[in-house]
């Protein structure tokens, strides 16, 4: 959906304005309605949230990023690697990276020397814990005084922040 947004200049996903921002909050909060499934299509499961910790959810939700930011996140998630936005016309890659196809991020290369932290958990549906593992191997040389990784099982850092954990 965002690369269709993206396609017809739509900038902004969701394309929501104040007004439809309102209405879904409106809606959603109230009894009945049910808009689990619309939060679960982005976080994934929902285990852990109760239904008032839903309602604090939609008074700052949706908040939109870039259309752009989507697709280069859908495009990374599709092809299983860590790379630049692929403008998808080789020509146009050509004019950002000077290669046809967007380059690989190679995250052996991240500066050892500035304090790293990842923390990913278990109930954690957009950072499945096999692909942080492949991450952590990437980094296994990173400085270990300045590296902290924190795995906890029953976690889901979208979640936990709404105060339920």
């Amino acid at each position: 959906m965002a690369e269709q947004f993206y396609i017809h200049g739509l900038r902004e996903f969701p394309p929501l304005g104040q007004l439809e921002q309102t209405m879904q909050t409106v809606l959603c909060i109230h009894p009945g309605v049910e808009c689990y499934n619309r939060m679960a299509a982005v976080t994934g499961p929902n285990c852990c949230i109760s239904p008032s910790s839903l309602a604090l959810y939609y008074r700052h939700t949706p908040q939109s990023t870039s259309t752009k930011n989507v697709v280069h996140l859908s495009q990374m998630i599709r092809s299983g690697t860590v790379s630049s936005f692929d403008y998808t016309l080789p020509f146009t890659n050509m004019q950002h990276y000077r290669q046809s196809t967007p380059p690989v991020y190679n995250m052996a290369k991240i500066r050892k020397d500035i304090p790293l932290f990842i923390s990913f958990g278990g109930r954690d549906a957009l950072s499945d814990v096999n692909d942080v593992k492949v991450l952590l191997n990437d980094l296994k040389n990173y400085d270990k005084y300045k590296f902290v990784v924190q795995y906890i099982n029953e976690y889901d850092p979208m979640l936990t922040f709404l105060g339920r954990h």
